[in-house]
């Protein structure tokens, strides 16, 4: 069975429009569709956006969900049995399955980056790679400093063994990184892609807002079932689908599980659909007998 895979923030580069339409003339006219969605030109921002420019989240989340729904919209090959994506890569896939079209996602994905813009700009955050810990002492490290000190510092993305992002305030990750370390990571890496305490408490406002905003949409059921961050498990229910993605700001990313229930549930191969590889060696991690196509 073959699994597509879509990544999040991260994932864009610079000139990803101009490699979208090489890979095909036609993928000008999405460009263009989004242009007019949006009401500004997210086209020339694909083109000719700087890599601060498109490192900024209410610039960087809607470039990326162009960029990989677009994609899966002209290949032929395109033909999933179940797809999943990484935090803002899950706008992606449920966009891919037809659980919204795409204009609807790009308006979710937009609004979803705003709001967590605006709570970026409030309060000073970050995210931080912890290699090299054992998950359960660093979730508990985390937890002894919030209890401790007041400040919010929490497990955010289960990437694959050995690989756990972490989100809190800028404090808190300062604290973290200290005792991480004290506590035998092997490093403690800020992320200069990210300026937010993404998939932590700090983004609770975002969450409530956004909540509004989806429960007044209307999701079809996805074509294929869509592995989800928050329960790593399928669903193809679409008020379980918006439940999710409202928890999806302030839950963390359960991606090694989300893996291996795919695993799990006979997934052969996988594929992943973005500007440039990201999460194919996170999936030969979790599982070394899988080595995925980037498309």
């Amino acid at each position: 069975m073959k699994a597509y895979l879509f990544p999040g923030q991260g994932s864009q580069m610079e000139g990803m429009g101009t490699q979208l339409c090489e890979l095909s003339p036609s993928s000008a006219e999405f460009l263009e569709m989004a242009d007019d969605v949006l009401g500004y030109k997210i086209s020339d921002l694909m083109y000719n956006g700087t890599r601060e420019q498109l490192r900024e989240t209410r610039i960087t989340q809607p470039v990326v969900y162009v960029y990989s729904v677009v994609k899966t919209r002209y290949m032929r090959a395109f033909k999933p049995d179940m797809v999943a994506g990484h935090s803002l890569g899950e706008f992606s896939a449920l966009a891919s399955v037809r659980t919204f079209t795409f204009a609807e996602g790009l308006k979710l994905v937009q609004k979803r980056a705003d709001l967590m813009q605006d709570i970026c700009e409030k309060v000073p955050s970050g995210m931080a790679a912890v290699l090299g810990l054992d998950d359960v002492v660093t979730a508990a490290i985390c937890k002894e400093i919030t209890e401790e000190t007041g400040e919010v510092v929490v497990p955010a993305n289960y990437n694959c063994p050995g690989q756990l992002v972490i989100s809190g305030t800028n404090k808190g990750l300062e604290i973290a990184t200290v005792r991480l370390k004290e506590g035998g990571a092997r490093t403690v890496l800020h992320l200069k892609n990210v300026h937010g305490a993404f998939h932590s408490p700090v983004m609770e406002p975002a969450r409530k807002e956004l909540a509004r905003y989806i429960e007044q949409m209307e999701f079809k059921a996805p074509l294929v079932p869509v592995y989800q961050n928050v329960t790593a498990r399928p669903s193809q229910d679409p008020e379980e689908i918006k439940a999710n993605l409202i928890a999806h700001l302030t839950s963390p990313v359960r991606w090694t599980e989300l893996i291996e229930n795919m695993i799990m549930d006979e997934a052969t191969q996988f594929f992943e659909v973005g500007a440039r590889p990201v999460l194919a060696s996170m999936v030969t991690r979790i599982n070394r007998r899988f080595t995925p196509v980037f498309l």
